[in-house]
């Protein structure tokens, strides 16, 4: 057995800067260098092995076991859904289907603000609670190409707005994964969480609208972002503290999807905001449209020229029955028919999220792997964990149930439901498998890393340097949470990975376990924006391939400040009334 070692080079600043190189390299290529994601992912992985195994001294053949099932857990289940999810959106695009979609929710209201709100911010939502793991990202990012808006906004947005929902993401699996390991009550924890995030439901829309139409376009809009935050945010505390953590989100959704189409039947903004770009900075995403794949018939069509030039084609100009013209009124069967594929991914999604439906299927087929060589080997010691703690390596292939797999069932329902043959099927599924390959090979390295880093003990050691902080502590557990999420790309693996550290910091500094504990997974939620996998999700839902780059430096600023904004209020609950009357002990 091996027992991880966190200061390997007796001084915790150098073994902390060690730690940072896998990280480093992999932010560095993607945000300041021309290198594609996959290219990027694959050479961070190489320098993580690199520094696990002649830095850490971690066993050569435990990397790389640590390697090739993080590349598992990469293609199932993330990878599963990004490929299912645009297999659906391509056959929607492919049959027309689409531009009629977008056409009603233009009917809704032809605001790109407001449409912002109800794609990005509530409809990600319920996806996000219903399926977690990069799903909302890929529907809501597809919707907002369609719709007409630049890539840059499309994909940006779409993770902005992915944030205040992600704690309590497919049926509240974080907050019950972090009860798992600090042994403490999911539903405690969970009310915890409900403590702190709806101030941040009610922040994130205006951030969001701000992010994208600048202030005064914010302030034109304030009555209906208000309507959109409050009825997310109240539901939102009330479900995690008077029921628990499981339909937090998917109830917060529902009402405030519900509450703001019904608030602008009785009211509309006195300026109509129909650019589909982000204001105060040049959007160099919107360039000339080319051909692409799928040809003409795709909206929001991207491709990328000799030198790698993306080019946008406006949606409705380009999708079939768009060509209509913007005034043309689709009947009632029509938009029903163009809404039916998204009503059968949410009612399969939904499904496969309860116990009803994935406890018979797993018990049909979900075979454990377990890594040999890995399994039992590698020891976590204190102050990581109160006690040394045996690290298991086991591969649970449980198909069946995967969110995956439900898209995939309902991407075929529904293509039958449109018309399609299986031969037609069978062709647009291979189709997609070619535009999406170097997106799946980016999220397998992406998740070989994460897991590489969590058994060598490097992301331990970045944990420790947070836990040192003292007084300040409350502050950077919130970042140790983000930074979680912004190596593995998971709340809950960032759970996982630092909710045992984070309750023996708190117990050591006399503060509440459960605090802080909840806190890693709130403060993760901002990290989420910024994992280079949910980038590489939004990238490929919008076809923006090659342009990570551009997508991460947009979007860093935002997380970096809405983290240390939590930061910032779990210091009060920690030590200033009245916030301290929020904290469960």
């Amino acid at each position: 057995m091996w027992r991880q070692v966190y200061d390997p080079f007796g001084s915790m600043a150098v073994s902390t800067l060690v730690a940072c190189l896998p990280i480093a390299t992999l932010l560095g290529l993607i945000a300041f260098t021309k290198t594609r994601a996959h290219v990027a992912a694959l050479l961070a992985l190489a320098v993580a092995f690199v520094v696990a195994v002649f830095g850490f001294t971690m066993p050569a053949g435990m990397a790389a076991r640590a390697t090739f099932l993080g590349a598992l857990t990469g293609l199932f289940p993330i990878g599963w859904i990004v490929l299912n999810v645009i297999f659906l959106h391509r056959l929607t695009v492919e049959n027309g289907s689409f531009a009629v979609l977008q056409r009603s929710i233009a009917g809704v209201t032809t605001d790109r603000r407001l449409q912002l709100l109800l794609v990005a911010f509530c409809f990600g939502a319920f996806f996000e609670g219903a399926a977690g793991f990069g799903t909302p990202v890929a529907v809501t990012g597809a919707i907002l190409i369609g719709l007409g808006f630049s890539p840059l906004a499309a994909s940006g947005l779409s993770l902005i707005a992915n944030t205040a929902p992600v704690a309590y993401g497919a049926l509240g699996t974080p907050i019950v994964v972090l009860g798992q390991v600090t042994g403490m009550d999911p539903v405690a924890l969970g009310a915890m969480v409900g403590r702190q995030l709806p101030f941040f439901s009610l922040i994130v829309p205006f951030w969001l609208i701000v992010a994208f139409a600048g202030w005064k376009g914010m302030m034109q809009i304030w009555p209906a972002i208000l309507v959109a935050g409050v009825s997310f945010a109240v539901p939102q505390f009330l479900v995690s503290n008077l029921h628990g953590p499981w339909l937090v989100d998917v109830v917060a959704a529902i009402v405030s999807m519900g509450s703001l189409a019904l608030f602008l039947r009785v009211w509309r903004p006195a300026i109509v905001w129909t650019s589909p770009s982000l204001t105060g900075r040049v959007d160099l995403s919107e360039a000339k449209p080319v051909s692409a794949d799928p040809p003409a018939s795709s909206p929001g069509v991207l491709s990328h020229g000799s030198e790698g030039e993306a080019a946008f084609a406006d949606a409705p100009k380009i999708a079939p029955g768009a060509l209509k013209g913007p005034d043309v009124v689709d009947d009632r069967s029509a938009v029903v028919k163009a809404w039916t594929p998204w009503a059968i991914l949410c009612i399969f999604v939904f499904a496969w999220g309860v116990d009803a439906v994935k406890k018979p299927l797993n018990a049909i087929w979900a075979p454990k792997f377990v890594i040999d060589g890995l399994d039992g080997q590698i020891v976590k010691t204190p102050p990581v964990t109160p006690t040394d703690v045996v690290e298991h390596a086991v591969f649970i292939f449980n198909f069946l149930t995967l969110t995956g797999t439900a898209i995939f069932l309902a991407a075929i329902v529904s293509g039958l439901v449109m018309g399609y043959t299986p031969w037609g099927l069978l062709k647009s599924y291979v189709r997609t498998l070619g535009v999406v390959r170097n997106s799946l090979i980016t999220i397998v390295a992406m998740l070989a890393l994460g897991t590489l880093t969590r058994f060598s003990g490097l992301d331990a050691t970045l944990g420790l340097t947070f836990a040192h902080t003292g007084f300040l502590y409350p502050f950077f557990g919130a970042l140790l949470g983000w930074l979680g999420v912004a190596l593995t790309g998971s709340d809950t693996a960032s759970n996982v990975l630092f909710g045992g550290l984070q309750k023996v910091t708190a117990q050591q500094l006399g503060l509440s376990p459960i605090l802080m504990a909840a806190t890693n997974s709130s403060g993760g939620v901002m990290g989420k924006m910024i994992d280079a996998q949910s980038i590489v999700v939004a990238s490929t839902a919008t076809n923006w391939f090659g342009h990570e780059g551009t997508i991460l430096r947009f979007v860093f600023p935002h997380s970096i400040i809405l983290a240390c904004l939590v930061g910032l209020l779990v210091m009060l609950q920690a030590y200033v009334h009245p916030f301290t009357a929020m904290v469960i002990h």
